[in-house]
């Protein structure tokens, strides 16, 4: 018996239809694939303002697609857009089975797995960006929930030797705050895994509107808040065993980055640094060694 086809997703739908569409709606088409996220969270009269069309045109693509008008439509690109797995972390560990010596079979996997898709990261596409982190008047960094971590160890670093340039978003109080302080001139790096927090897509809308320059260090091409990047820095989150994604990946680039903008700020980095350094020692912030 023939197993039945899964439905194809809203967006795919969309693609197959535009070379049959008349060419007004093929434009708003295309406007509502490269804009989806923007099609599930705002209104249809500020879509059609954006993309200069008649909101109308909405509703006409809209039923050219079968659907019975524009809120159906964005009713199933919401649906599209949320986790296919509603477990995301527990979900991973199911068929495991334990066993004599299973947890060192384990680790050893997972050392194996990090180590190879760390060899799989871009050094040119990290060394790219960095550039970009160096010419940028100001640096914002956001990272939510897991990858806060990751945030906060890439602020420290940098924050060595640019102490005034560098922000973690939501670090002094609510992240929205943040967000309408980006502006054109600034770098903004947004990192995220799926499943993808809320404030992470936010803050890479917020990077794109303003004009920021926007680095994203995502698990895929298609993760929602790498929408619209200058910059994509992909790491290997999912293909290591365990119940939680790897943050390996983006820890090398996080440090990787902070590497290469120190060694393209040249003197002026350096001589921070130092002087970075001398304050600490001044504080005795560091156990000293017994000699």
């Amino acid at each position: 018996m023939a197993q039945p086809q899964p439905k194809s997703s809203p967006l795919s739908e969309l693609c197959s239809a535009l070379p049959s569409l008349p060419s007004r709606l093929q434009q708003v088409g295309r406007f509502v694939a490269a804009n989806d996220y923007d099609a599930t969270t705002r209104s249809m009269r500020d879509l059609a303002a954006e993309a200069g069309a008649d909101p109308a045109a909405f509703t006409r693509l809209a039923k050219a697609l079968g659907y019975s008008g524009w809120d159906e439509l964005r009713a199933a690109l919401t649906e599209a857009r949320r986790p296919a797995q509603p477990s995301p972390f527990s979900g991973r560990t199911k068929g495991r089975r334990g066993g004599p010596d299973s947890d060192i079979s384990l680790v050893a996997a997972k050392l194996e797995a990090e180590a190879a898709g760390l060899a799989r990261i871009s050094p040119g596409s990290v060394a790219n960006a960095a550039k970009a982190l160096n010419a940028a008047r100001r640096i914002w960094i956001a990272g939510f929930r897991s990858c806060r971590s990751v945030a906060e160890l890439l602020n420290y670093q940098l924050r060595l030797f640019r102490p005034d340039a560098v922000h973690l978003v939501g670090g002094s109080g609510p992240e929205d705050l943040d967000l309408g302080a980006f502006h054109r001139g600034d770098a903004v790096v947004v990192i995220g895994f799926a499943p993808y927090s809320r404030a992470s897509v936010l803050s890479a809308r917020a990077a794109h509107d303003s004009g920021a320059t926007m680095i994203a260090i995502a698990d895929t091409l298609t993760a929602p808040m790498a929408e619209g990047a200058d910059h994509l820095l992909l790491f290997e989150a999912a293909s290591s065993p365990g119940f939680f994604p790897s943050l390996t990946g983006a820890v090398a680039i996080a440090q990787s980055l902070a590497a290469v903008t120190f060694t393209l700020g040249g003197a002026a980095a350096k001589r921070r640094l130092e002087e970075t350094e001398g304050r600490l020692a001044a504080m005795s912030q560091y156990v000293a060694e017994k000699g």
